[in-house]
């Protein structure tokens, strides 16, 4: 096998932001995907079976995206929508985070201007919701422009705002009020799977609805009390109840594989749209979780401006990479190794209850945390895998957060991030390196782990038609023969 071909130049990763909940980017003095001996892999070169995509692409890829937004829109119907009337477009912080953000931004954007222009509706406001970062999107409105675009109609929206009773099969859930005060509602989401380890890959196009959209006591039901795979019934609740039926008109989507944005996808059928996002997230990502679970052993890099856990590498998260051990599309395996409801699994000495509980990815030796956010409870994270964080000023500002309080105690510092990545050669033994950093359209990687991966690549992507795929479908009631017709 010829190796070279298939590796080349790092891919540039995503530039640090500002932002309140990370380091100043100008502390960032190096990212480890331009230190010796790191190349990248295209992941179109790995599974040639991927989608060609619209982004990253040549100086017309952010048009490419518009357009496809537009023609998906064109196609959807809005004659429920008159001119006299409101209408919320429904957003969730985890899309600015897709291929440097402007993409989902102009999903958005291109939302506001074709209601605009097909139904004459002019009250329309943007509703971007948030997990425990309660000012994230107000960060990203400002960053790419929607508060001007939305006359300033933009505002996020958080799960401590003011609620609304939303009654449902299962008894009363509950929303977040500004969402729904509107006649009607946009659901503007994207199909990348993210938290796998959380939903499982069922109903994600619905999960908003019990999270983005919803109060925390709705959103605590769904991580605390049922855990992964039952807890999808909450979002699926509100969003068959009454009263959300009565204002939601369509759903509009950024079609995403690991390798980049596809298109767009809208629909007054969010199940149907769900069927499709299904099939994107098992067998495009699927391929890339499968190839993830080969990799023996490993010094994983943070270099991505997000909280610890959603941190990318090929489109996958570094929360998902922590499960690679395990299958976490298999619906019969009951607990990934790493969610909140996994977390209730461990003793206060840091053993687990169970003996089948699954373990962090024990192919990570040494997490090296160049760069990521607070904002996020991480202390799991650095308690099960050996940390070193770059900075004095990193480790202080985790300090400062209620929400890691702990994680800077299970965690080193290194002065450098060519310290921090001798250090972890040094300890772990290995020079297989992977690092999520947001490379868009492959991966940044040590040689010695590009070589492994393009071994396994083909066994995994026929392993996965031939075997996983139809069984994670069927397990999830959904019908092969879409895939088909997608084609």
């Amino acid at each position: 096998m010829n190796y070279t071909e298939l590796m080349h130049e790092p891919i540039k990763p995503i530039l640090p932001k500002p932002s309140q909940y990370g380091i100043d980017p100008s502390l960032v003095k190096a990212r480890v995907s331009e230190m010796p001996g790191m190349v990248s892999l295209y992941l179109r070169e790995l599974f040639p079976d991927l989608p060609p995509v619209l982004l990253p692409g040549g100086p017309d890829a952010i048009k490419n995206v518009r357009k496809a937004a537009e023609e998906a829109l064109m196609k959807v119907d809005m004659s429920m929508i008159k001119p006299e009337h409101s209408v919320n477009v429904l957003a969730s912080h985890h899309g600015f985070t897709l291929f440097g953000g402007e993409p989902y931004a102009e999903l958005l954007k291109a939302i506001r201007d074709v209601v605009e222009k097909r139904t004459g509706c002019r009250d329309i406001r943007l509703r971007a919701g948030v997990g425990m970062r309660f000012r994230e999107t107000e960060e990203y409105i400002k960053r790419y422009g929607l508060d001007t675009y939305y006359n300033g109609k933009a505002i996020g929206v958080a799960p401590i705002d003011e609620g609304i009773p939303i009654e449902t099969e299962i008894g009363t859930l509950y929303g977040i009020k500004k969402v729904y005060d509107a006649d009607w509602i946009i659901h503007a989401h994207h199909t990348d799977v993210r938290e796998v380890h959380f939903h499982r890959q069922v109903d994600k196009a619905v999960k908003p609805f019990g999270m983005s959209y919803a109060r925390c006591e709705t959103r605590s039901t769904y991580h605390q009390n049922l855990g992964p795979r039952a807890a999808n019934f909450t979002a699926r609740a509100i969003f068959e109840s009454k009263f959300v039926q009565s204002k939601f008109a369509f759903a509009a989507f950024l079609n995403c594989g690991p390798h980049g944005v596809i298109g767009a996808d809208c629909d007054n059928d969010l199940y149907a749209l769900n069927d499709r996002a299904t099939f994107v997230g098992c067998q495009l990502y699927g391929k890339i979780m499968t190839l993830f679970g080969e990799i023996d052993k490993c010094i994983a890099v943070l270099d991505f401006p997000c909280p610890v856990p959603y941190v990318f590498s090929a489109g996958v998260i570094y929360a998902n990479f922590t499960g690679a051990n395990t299958d976490l599309y298999d619906m019969e395996s009951p607990l990934p190794p790493y969610t909140w409801y996994t977390e209730a699994f461990y003793r206060r000495n840091g053993q687990p209850l169970l003996e089948e509980t699954p373990p962090m990815n024990p192919a990570i030796r040494m997490c090296v945390h160049n760069y990521a956010w607070t904002g996020y409870p991480s202390e799991f994270f650095s308690k099960n895998i050996p940390t070193v964080v770059v900075g004095e000023e990193q480790g202080k500002l985790f300090d400062t957060d209620s929400m890691n309080i702990g994680y800077m105690d299970y965690a080193v510092t290194a002065r450098s991030t060519e310290q921090a990545m001798q250090f972890a050669y040094n300890v772990t033994g290995t020079d297989k390196v992977i690092i999520f950093d947001g490379a868009m359209g492959g991966m940044n990687v040590s040689e010695s782990l590009a070589k492994l991966l393009i071994e396994k690549a083909p066994e995994v992507s026929e392993r996965v038609d031939n075997v996983l795929l139809p069984k994670w479908l069927k397990q999830r009631g959904v019908d092969i023969s879409i895939l088909n017709r997608n084609k």
